[in-house]
């Protein structure tokens, strides 16, 4: 399987993560629900992962492996 470098990994994170509270607001433009799933996208086959919250999930640890690999 294709592994996504972490720096990849961490910005599709924080830009999901953005996305996602910018979702909770009252009014929110359909492009940004947009990005949301493409970005929701992006994650799952950078992970393998088959929903959003595997990816999420998976992109963590992955990052967190990397963090404790580095120390």
């Amino acid at each position: 399987m294709l592994m996504a470098h972490p720096t990849v990994l961490r910005n599709l994170l924080e830009h999901y993560e953005a996305l996602r509270a910018l979702a909770k607001e009252q009014v929110v433009a359909p492009h940004i629900h947009r990005q949301m799933q493409d970005t929701a996208y992006t994650l799952c086959v950078s992970t393998g992962a088959r929903d959003i919250d595997q990816a999420l999930a998976e992109a963590r640890r992955r990052l967190d492996d990397e963090l404790a690999a580095a120390t």
